[in-house]
């Protein structure tokens, strides 16, 4: 007897296919754990515990705290189906704030979103679904999944405003498998009226803003927290090596900022430079900032070399533009990008992701971290 395929690819009718959600509390996880109970599947929500917050980060517009493990659970009873609770927070503490303070140290500017998706996300929440049986893992994220011939590419979602196929570049051929994306296809106004009809208390819950360890967005405090040793003042120079100012700390600068640095000029001075090494920031004009050639390293391709040939695409910052680029693939250590036109501001530590446009949308080729 064959059987029509289901909504997410399987053979087998809903009920028999197992699916495990990732519930972070708000309201997308949340919708799609409705919509698969909707649906008919075998439905287990995993609410992952991954900090020791405080009160005051609780009540801030970030993700995983104490009230989002409560209103998953509030969510999951409502919906009738299984929870469980992971506590993560050694595993988030090793893979993930040690890499964001590590990285700003470095004079770099981390994506720590990357690195939770790489690490506890869909590394060991994948593998635990795994050994759950699970048919596949299910999560909020706003991008589009296209399987073909066995094949499962990843793509921008339909709401570019909402798109974070950004912080998934590095993504593994069988994670992308095995991962499905239900909201890719939809806008967010339209997952807000799903939630509503569902009656589910998240329904009008904010969207979280701030990163998830870092209260109100002060991440110096984090970094002072973990690493105080790490605020030693240092020499502000020009770009001819002139001392024109004292910082307190290379960690209270960025790539591109032009705000708190103190230093006095007609035209506005930016941070060109930051020499870790030397405890040193180096400040210009913002024509400084123009860059073309990028150099990545640990790059993930998801896709074969020849695909790079012609009409790429890159994204250098999660809130930048597709840009068009050269990509030449030595090994994935040394991948080299040229832009055709100069980009302001790119920083070591954020990430370069690969696109090249098909009949079905944006697809994802991977992407690299950006080294210099």
């Amino acid at each position: 007897m064959n059987l029509e395929t289901n909504s997410l690819g399987f053979n087998k009718k809903p009920s028999e296919t197992t699916v495990v959600v990732a519930m972070s509390g708000g309201v997308d996880s949340s919708t799609v754990a409705g919509m698969m109970k909707q649906e008919g599947y075998n439905v287990i929500g995993i609410t992952l515990k991954l900090y020791n917050d405080g009160k005051e980060v609780s009540a801030s517009k970030q993700c995983c705290s104490g009230q989002d493990i409560m209103d998953a659970k509030r969510v999951a009873n409502k919906l009738d189906i299984e929870h469980k609770i992971l506590y993560y927070q050694d595993k988030f503490k090793q893979g993930v704030i040690d890499n964001f303070v590590e990285s700003y140290l470095k004079g770099e500017t981390p994506i720590p979103c990357v690195q939770c998706n790489q690490t506890v996300k869909f590394k060991d929440l994948f593998e635990f679904s795994k050994d759950l049986n699970a048919d596949a893992l299910i999560t909020g994220h706003y991008v589009k999944s296209l399987t073909q011939d066995n094949l499962t590419n990843m793509y921008q979602a339909i709401d570019e405003n909402r798109d974070q196929s950004y912080f998934l570049f590095n993504t593994t051929r069988e994670q992308l498998n095995y991962i499905r994306f239900p909201l890719g296809g939809l806008l967010k106004d339209k997952t807000r009226e799903i939630a509503k009809n569902l009656n589910l208390n998240v329904a009008d819950k904010p969207d979280s803003q701030d990163i998830c360890f870092v209260p109100n967005g002060d991440y110096a405090s984090v970094i002072k927290k973990f690493k105080p040793e790490s605020y030693k003042k240092g020499n502000i120079k020009n770009l001819n090596g002139k001392v024109v100012g004292v910082h307190d700390g290379i960690v209270n600068f960025t790539i591109g900022q032009r705000k708190g640095i103190k230093v006095s000029n007609e035209e506005p001075f930016y941070v060109i430079k930051i020499d870790a090494e030397k405890n040193e920031i180096y400040i210009g004009p913002k024509e400084e900032l123009a860059r073309i050639d990028i150099n990545l390293k640990n790059s993930n391709l998801l896709t074969n070399k020849e695909e790079f040939n012609e009409n790429i695409l890159v994204k250098v910052r999660s809130t930048g533009k597709l840009l068009d680029a050269k990509v030449n693939i030595e090994d994935n250590n040394n991948v080299k990008v040229s832009l055709l036109k100069p980009e302001y501001g790119i920083s070591p530590g954020q990430a370069c992701v690969f696109y090249k446009k098909d009949q079905f949308g944006h697809k994802v080729l991977g992407g690299g971290w950006i080294k210099d």
